[in-house]
């Protein structure tokens, strides 16, 4: 095992790339609280880990609501004692053209997407810092964060934003001997963005961003399972 005795938070993992980190860091010895406004579909992942002989909590928390962030991160940091990991993967996905975007669409992205990792992020290394102890923040970015496609503009922006979030964190918090890093998942097929992948967006995608072409701008791969995901959270 690899994280013996570490505890770690994931956010949004009730479902897809979260649900497969939580369960794979339990399989690695973690304690793991799941975090999402799910609350059914976040039992059942804690009791497939507990089927599993694994640890886990399933704590209610909108990650965009700094009072539901700080009350759940207390609980979590209570129930495993202590805090050795976050990752940051709460997200939602609507589409819309940029002249037809309502403000409150946008806004809800942004909330949702990236407000939620500087609320986390930050309740963490409140957490971490005075423990003098090291540890991880991992947020899940997006290849959209660097190749762009029509009617995600404000998904588009933020997942940039937790690149550059995370880069500056990386350099706040080094002395602490904390690392932050984001993961750049490519197209990667679960609950949320399979209803993304229409014919017509897939059709574009390949015209636009040919295999070769996508690996030389991104230095990333195009997942179609969670594997990869999981190995690099590990």
């Amino acid at each position: 095992m690899r994280l013996p005795k570490k505890k770690a938070v994931v956010t949004g993992a009730a479902h897809g790339i979260g649900k497969a980190i939580a369960k794979r860091f339990a399989k690695e010895g973690a304690a793991v609280c799941i975090l999402d406004i799910d609350d059914r579909a976040s039992a059942e992942v804690v009791a497939e880990i507990e089927k599993s002989g694994g640890i886990a909590y399933a704590i209610h928390c909108d990650a965009g609501d700094s009072k539901q962030v700080n009350a759940a991160f207390d609980q979590s940091i209570d129930s495993m004692g202590g805090l050795n990991v976050l990752v940051n993967n709460t997200g939602i996905i609507r589409q819309s053209s940029v002249i037809d975007m309502a403000e409150e669409e946008w806004d809800l992205i942004i909330r949702t997407n990236l407000k939620s990792v500087f609320l986390c992020t930050q309740k963490a290394l409140k957490e971490m810092i005075p423990k003098k102890e090291g540890g991880r923040i991992i947020s899940i970015s997006s290849i959209h964060a660097v190749i762009s496609e029509p009617n995600c503009s404000h998904y588009t922006a933020a997942k940039g934003g937790i690149e550059g979030f995370m880069r500056t964190v990386a350099s706040e918090v080094a002395p602490h001997r904390i690392t932050a890093n984001f993961i750049r998942p490519g197209a990667t097929y679960t609950e949320l963005t399979i209803p993304m992948y229409t014919e017509s967006v897939k059709s574009h995608s390949m015209r636009e961003y040919p295999l070769l072409k996508l690996l030389k701008r991104t230095g990333s791969q195009m997942l179609r399972s969670f594997w990869p995901v999981m190995n690099r959270a590990i």
